[in-house]
């Protein structure tokens, strides 16, 4: 009498066999490799990415609180790469602005009647309301010990408008960013024009300026 082979291991054997008849394969990644990081096109990774500008990163004081990094990594995107320190533990806005400035106690260049630590650096980059700008960005997180550290991919901006005639610069902010999300039920008709500009996000306390060559 002969041995007959359990359903689910002839059932397995012949979708192997069909997969193989239409020459598809499967190849399971290695166990140590990691998988790509976040915002990276197919073929692309860290170590791709070409520095494009680099800025230190100040306090009003002029304390050196890091550095920011923006990298060409692929397809018109950049890489912005933050490492700060000397921070208030907690969530930080952190946004791109129009002027390659960062001076303390200075005047808003549409505003002369305001003034203010790195107001000289003017407003965020791109039009339209926040957080639609082209240079918002997602929120720095400071530990308890004031480090802070972020990487994020955006193809909202290039190259040639960071470093434009006058240049352009990095904010961080005081406070977390609400990225004008007013619900009604909080206000009936939701953000006003105030949070529009920059979520709340309270005084710039650290800046950084992208300067052209």
């Amino acid at each position: 009498m002969r041995a007959t082979l359990p359903a689910a291991l002839i059932l397995s054997s012949a979708l192997a066999l069909t997969a193989c008849a239409a020459g598809e394969k499967t190849t399971p990644l290695p166990a140590d490799e990691p998988p790509p990081a976040a915002g990276m096109t197919d073929g692309a990774t860290e170590d791709d990415a070409v520095e494009v500008t680099r800025a230190e990163l100040k306090d009003a004081d002029g304390a050196s609180r890091g550095t920011v990094t923006i990298e060409d990594v692929d397809d018109g995107r950049l890489a912005v790469v933050v490492e700060a320190s000397g921070l208030t533990p907690g969530f930080h806005a952190v946004h791109l602005h129009t002027i390659g400035k960062c001076e303390p106690n200075s005047v808003d260049p549409k505003d002369a009647t305001k003034k203010g630590d790195f107001l000289s650096s003017g407003g965020h980059l791109g039009e339209g309301d926040h957080p639609d700008h082209a240079a918002d960005l997602p929120p720095l997180l400071a530990l308890k010990d004031g480090t802070a550290s972020l990487r994020v991919v955006t193809d909202r901006v290039d190259s040639d408008t960071l470093l434009d005639d006058d240049g352009s610069a990095f904010v961080v902010h005081e406070k977390p960013d609400n990225f004008a999300n007013i619900p009604e039920r909080y206000a009936s008709g939701g953000a006003d024009a105030e949070t529009k500009k920059a979520g709340d996000a309270g005084p710039r306390v650290v800046c950084g300026a992208f300067l052209p060559e």
